[in-house]
């Protein structure tokens, strides 16, 4: 029997570890992030092989190279195929370019993904140990929702939100605080970094070891492998031929999406190039372009709101990807390999009117209806594409949808003058009674909140 695959951690000050205790730790002592010591290749076969298999089939395949020996091949089977039970709709655009729509799971969002294997994964290795965990999370749209229907009602485990008051609409807000049960959500006065940075401090407090402390944010690497998969799922459905060239455009805040992208063509997958669009938070735009990192403090609201991240956490593990360090403040110790990131990375920022502009000239032109963070992603493409002037007109590209456009009536209603069809998991949902908790964007009061509760 081979030995099971080891993560590391970012910052490179504590041990390795298998994937089970990545995941239920979520943030390594540290206070890196876990990334696999190595990273499993499919061949060119297997890859052409995938345009056989339904999405969970693939699923199965691409975990299983990260679990192999962690967990029996049919126990992930029948997680996968529970996960997975919904539609991942391919749209055509124009000639070769699509939106791959993310936004058909339980919560009508990218987030879905990851957040249904993370906490299905979760119990299965609760159930093995015997063990209790506090998930603790921070969302600036659509993961606290995600996260908070992934996790109702699993045995073993209390899930615990902190979202910006002023930064979520009011679905996405909904989808959180109508669960109850096992579901606790606190309201904060303050930025989504300010939600993050409480909650990455609640973990590196020794005081609050006796809540076994969990996070279900993109900071988890059982969030990030579930997110490698819809890259090989969309390829396998559009590429004409083996090995072809894919160009991926992904709308990105915390850089979790933009990761499993990352890790795909390190496991073969032939990604010609990443489109990496941020909204106003442009501190990986400036970075690529100056090799200069600066925080964004306080982060800028835009209407892409869950992408208002003026630090991505996931940045340090494309920085350790390419030969760097990076720690969870964003300092930069050991430089990454800039020209290798500026070959497979083109990086472009996008205003709050260019989003709109996308939004109109997209429906005029295609009847298709995109959402702020599809559109930002969708604008990014073009802005690359606009840039390459050999490109051939042919080339496959592939847009991420990452939210459903019901998710942000009003804009879309003042632009479009249409109101988009609910999905099922939104029908009825303002109707629904609300309870959430408030607090200041203070750690002493967020730790005694904590002490009170749990």
């Amino acid at each position: 029997m081979t030995k099971p695959l080891s993560f590391y951690s970012t910052n490179q000050n504590a041990e390795a570890v298998s994937f089970s205790k990545a995941l239920l730790k979520g943030l390594a002592p540290d206070k890196g992030l876990y990334m696999p010591e190595n990273i499993p290749v499919f061949s060119k076969e297997d890859i052409s092989n995938f345009k056989n298999m339904e999405y969970y089939e693939i699923a199965l395949e691409v975990i299983y190279k990260f679990l192999k020996n962690e967990i029996s091949k049919e126990k992930l089977k029948e997680i996968v195929k529970d996960a997975y039970n919904f539609e991942v709709p391919l749209e055509k655009v124009s000639k070769r370019k699509y939106i791959l729509r993310l936004d058909q799971g339980p919560t009508a969002s990218f987030k879905d993904f990851a957040a249904r294997m993370m906490g299905r994964l979760m119990a299965y290795y609760l159930k093995n140990e015997n063990h209790n965990l506090l998930i603790l999370t921070a969302t600036s749209g659509d993961t606290g929702s995600a996260i908070a229907n992934a996790f109702y009602k699993l045995d073993n485990i209390k899930v615990l939100v902190l979202f910006p008051e002023d930064e979520v609409t009011l679905r996405q807000r909904k989808q959180m605080t109508t669960l109850g049960k096992n579901i606790q959500i606190v309201a904060v006065d303050g930025k989504f970094d300010d939600c993050q940075a409480m909650v990455k401090e609640a973990f590196s407090d020794s005081e609050l070891d006796y809540l076994h402390l969990s996070s279900a944010n993109s900071i988890n690497i059982g969030r990030l492998i579930p997110q490698i998969v819809y890259y090989f799922y969309s390829y396998s459905r559009l590429a004409k031929k083996e090995d072809e060239s894919v160009v991926f455009s992904v709308p990105s805040g915390n850089f979790g999406d933009m990761m499993g992208g990352i890790i795909a063509k390190n496991m073969g997958l032939p990604i010609k190039k990443f489109v990496i669009a941020t909204n106003e938070n442009d501190e990986f735009p400036v970075f690529l372009k100056t090799g200069i990192y600066n925080k964004i403090e306080p982060s800028r609201n835009c209407l892409s709101s869950a992408m208002n991240v003026g630090h991505p956490s996931n940045l340090a593990r494309l920085v350790a990807l390419y030969g760097g360090i990076m720690d969870e403040k964003g300092n930069i110790s050991k430089i990454p390999d800039i020209d290798r990131l500026r070959k497979d990375i083109f990086a472009v920022s996008v205003n709050d009117n260019h989003t709109r502009d996308t939004i109109k000239e997209v429906y005029d032109r295609y009847n298709v209806i995109l959402e702020p963070h599809g559109s930002v992603g969708w604008f990014g493409l073009q802005e690359y594409l606009k840039s390459e002037s050999d490109i051939d007109e042919n080339q496959l590209c592939i847009s991420l949808e990452t939210a459903h456009p019901a998710k942000f009536p009003e804009e879309i209603i003042q632009l479009l003058n249409i109101d988009p069809n609910l999905p099922k998991s939104l029908q009825g949902i303002e109707n629904k009674e609300e309870q959430y908790d408030k607090l200041d964007k203070d750690y002493s009061g967020f730790k005694d909140y904590l002490k009170q509760n749990y």
